[in-house]
C-alpha cells in the first residue's frame, strides 16, 4: 500500500508541478493559435501548393509550412493526411505533411524550448524539416509509378484561389507574438521594472504546505509547486469551468460564461508573467518586462478579433476548445503517468541503454518512440525525464524525431491510405532519419569538432541526394521505355 501511494504522490505531484508551470504562457496561447489555423485560413490556401504539378521546392517547403500550422498528434494528422492526398496532393509533399505535423508544429517547438531549452528546439525544428523532406522526396522517387497513376483530376481543387482576410492575419500574428512573449528568456522579458509587496503573512506558510503536499528533488528534474503555481491552478480550473458552458455552444453564439471564460485567461496569462515570492512579510510581486509584453500582445489579439465578423470569430473559439477537449485531457493523464514512471525507472537503466551517443543509444531511442505512443507534446515531460534519468542527448533528440511520428494505431491507419508497402518504407526511413539526427545532435553536444560535423552532415547530403538522383534516372529511363 505505500508503495502504491508513493507512485500516485509522484504522479500527483508531477502533474501538480506541470500544470503550474507549463500550461499557461505556452500552451494556452497555441491552443488559439491552433483553433485560428484551423478557422480562419481557408484550406484552398494551403492545399493549392500541394499539387503534383507544384514545383518541388515550393511544394515541399509549403508541406512542411502546412504541417506546422497544425497542433494535433499523429493519429489526428493521418486523417488529414489521407484528406489531402487522396484530394490530389502528391505522396511526397503529403509525406512531408505527415512527417513534420506532429514534431514541427508551432505548439511542440514551443513546448520543446520551454521543458528542453531553445537550442534542443532549433536542433528538432532544423532536423524535422530537412529530414521530413528529405523522407518525402525519398518516397515520391521510390513509389512513382504509384503517385503517377493516382487520381489527376483532384488537382484542380489545389488551384482554387483563396485569401486570408488582414483581420485574420493579424489574429495569428498577434496570437504568436503572444506565445513569443511568455516563452522566450531574454534579458527584456525577464528584467524586473517594479516590486511591490502584498500584506499577506500566510503567504510563506503556504509555500512551505506546499512543499510538504507535492515533496521533489531538484537534482532529478522533479519541481515543486510555489505560492504562484497554487494560484494558476485554481485560474486553470476556473477557465475550464466557464470555458465548458461559454464555448461548447459557442457556434449558437455568447453568452455571459464565454466573456467570463476569455476574461480569466487574460488575467490568468497575465498572473503567469508576474514573478510572485513569498516571504515573511508578505507576498512580493515583481513586475517584469513579459508582464508588459504578454499585455501588449494581449491588446493586439483583442483589437484584431473585434474586426473578424462574428462567424469568423466564434468558429475561431470553438476550434480553440475542440483543440483543449481532444489533447489537453490526454495530456494530463499522460504527465501523471509520466510522474508514476519517474518512480519506478532505475538511472542507471537509462545511463545504460542511451547514456552514450552510439548506434544502441539512439536505435534503442527510436524502437520506444515507435512502439511507445503517446499523445501530442506528451513526449516532451517524457523525455525530460529520460534526460534528467541519465539519457544522452543525442538518443534523445531521436526519440522525439520518432515518437510523434509513429505509433502502432498510426501505422495501420496509413497502410489504409497509402499500402503496407509504402508504408513499411515511410516506418524505415522515419528509423533511419531519426537515428541519424539524434548521432548528429549528439555529437554537437559531445563537442566534437564542428568542421567534422559539417563534413559529415555534408556526406549524408550527398548520399542522399546521390539516392535521388539514382531514383530520378530510373524513373525517367522506366518512363522513355513505356
Amino acid at each position: 500500500m505505500n508503495d502504491l501511494l508513493h507512485l500516485l504522490n509522484g504522479g500527483a505531484g508531477n502533474l501538480a508541478a506541470y500544470l503550474a508551470a507549463h500550461v499557461l504562457l505556452c500552451l494556452l496561447p497555441a491552443f488559439f493559435i491552433a483553433g485560428a489555423m484551423a478557422a480562419l485560413i481557408p484550406k484552398a490556401s494551403i492545399t493549392r501548393f500541394l499539387g503534383r504539378s507544384t514545383a518541388r521546392y515550393i511544394s515541399y517547403p509549403a508541406a512542411a509550412a502546412a504541417g506546422s500550422l497544425l497542433a494535433v498528434c499523429s493519429c489526428t494528422i493521418v486523417p488529414l493526411f489521407a484528406g489531402i492526398y487522396r484530394k490530389g496532393a502528391g505522396l511526397g509533399p503529403a509525406i512531408t505533411f505527415l512527417f513534420f505535423a506532429p514534431a514541427g508544429n508551432i505548439m511542440a517547438l514551443a513546448y520543446t524550448g520551454s521543458i528542453l531549452g531553445a537550442e534542443f528546439a532549433a536542433a528538432r525544428f532544423v532536423l524535422c524539416l530537412l529530414f521530413g523532406i528529405g523522407i518525402g522526396l525519398l518516397m515520391a522517387l521510390l513509389f512513382w509509378r504509384d503517385d503517377a497513376s493516382h487520381d489527376a483530376q483532384t488537382d484542380t481543387l489545389f488551384a482554387d484561389k483563396a485569401s486570408i482576410t488582414p483581420a485574420a492575419i493579424g489574429v495569428l500574428l498577434s496570437s504568436v507574438a503572444l506565445l513569443i512573449a511568455g516563452t522566450l528568456k531574454l534579458w527584456p522579458l525577464t528584467t524586473t521594472v517594479a516590486t511591490f509587496t502584498l500584506p499577506l503573512p500566510w503567504a510563506e506558510a503556504w509555500q512551505a504546505t506546499l512543499i510538504q503536499w507535492v515533496p521533489f528533488d531538484a537534482a532529478k528534474g522533479e519541481e515543486g509547486v510555489s505560492v504562484q503555481g497554487s494560484l494558476l491552478i485554481v485560474l486553470l480550473l476556473l477557465i475550464g469551468a466557464t470555458a465548458w458552458k461559454g464555448l461548447e455552444n459557442i457556434v449558437e453564439g455568447a453568452n455571459r460564461w464565454t466573456w467570463i471564460a476569455l476574461g480569466l485567461a487574460a488575467t490568468t496569462l497575465g498572473a503567469a508573467a508576474l514573478r510572485l515570492t513569498p516571504h515573511a512579510g508578505g507576498l512580493q510581486v515583481a513586475l517584469t518586462g513579459r508582464v508588459l509584453a504578454v499585455a501588449l500582445t494581449l491588446w493586439a489579439v483583442l483589437r484584431y478579433a473585434r474586426r473578424l465578423p462574428a462567424d469568423d470569430w466564434q468558429a475561431w473559439l470553438w476550434e480553440s476548445w475542440r483543440f483543449v477537449k481532444q489533447i489537453f485531457g490526454l495530456l494530463v493523464v499522460g504527465v501523471f503517468v509520466v510522474g508514476v514512471i519517474r518512480q519506478l525507472i532505475q538511472p542507471e537503466w537509462i545511463q545504460g541503454l542511451a547514456g552514450k551517443n552510439n548506434l544502441q543509444g539512439n536505435a534503442v531511442a527510436v524502437v520506444f518512440g515507435v512502439f511507445m505512443y503517446f499523445p501530442t507534446l506528451v513526449e516532451v515531460p517524457v523525455a525530460r525525464m529520460f534526460l534528467d534519468l541519465g539519457m544522452h542527448p543525442g538518443p534523445l533528440l531521436a526519440y522525439l524525431m520518432a515518437d510523434p511520428e509513429l505509433s502502432l494505431q498510426s501505422m495501420l491507419m496509413v497502410a489504409a491510405v497509402i499500402g503496407r508497402a509504402k508504408t513499411a518504407a515511410y516506418v524505415g526511413l522515419v528509423a533511419g532519419f531519426s537515428i541519424c539526427a539524434g548521432l548528429l545532435y549528439g555529437a554537437w553536444v559531445d563537442g566534437v569538432n564542428p568542421l567534422w560535423l559539417a563534413l559529415g552532415l555534408a556526406a549524408f547530403a550527398a548520399l542522399l541526394a546521390a539516392a535521388l538522383a539514382g531514383l530520378h534516372r530510373r524513373q525517367r529511363r522506366a518512363i522513355q521505355n513505356v
